[in-house]
């Protein structure tokens, strides 16, 4: 197994367009938008994937630095504290579970950090061709 990641900030109203987050939409590959279920990030285009890894600490640590980019920009007062998402994350990713966190952001931005189990236990779709990284 190993791990992609995915990254995207936007306006969160954006989201309402479920069409578009849906792979049976045409528009799904080249929405920006973040998919409905986090599985679904495998069927993006490979350019999407900001990282792949084949250890859980390396995926653990991508999304404690891109969270670490947007903790000043938190619309609300951390709720969840990093060290237990990452708690979260180390127990789930090698199990086969999805890991995305999901916060607002100051301005009605949404922010989404994703890590994504491949193969995937919920999704039957291919393993993106993408270098390791």
């Amino acid at each position: 197994m190993h791990w992609h990641a995915y990254q995207w900030i936007g306006a969160g109203a954006d989201r309402g367009n479920e069409a578009e987050r849906r792979p049976a939409s045409p528009d799904f590959p080249a929405s920006l938008l973040p998919p409905m279920r986090t599985g679904d990030w495998l069927v993006k285009p490979a350019s999407r994937i900001a990282a792949t890894f084949h250890q859980v600490e390396q995926a653990a640590g991508w999304m404690a630095g891109e969270y670490g980019k947007v903790r000043e920009a938190l619309l609300l007062p951390e709720g969840i504290p990093l060290e237990d998402r990452l708690l979260g994350a180390r127990d789930l990713l090698p199990r086969g579970v999805d890991v995305q966190w999901g916060e607002w952001l100051h301005g009605g931005r949404f922010v989404t950090i994703g890590v994504i189990c491949c193969p995937n236990r919920h999704v039957l779709h291919p393993c993106p061709a993408t270098p390791s990284r």
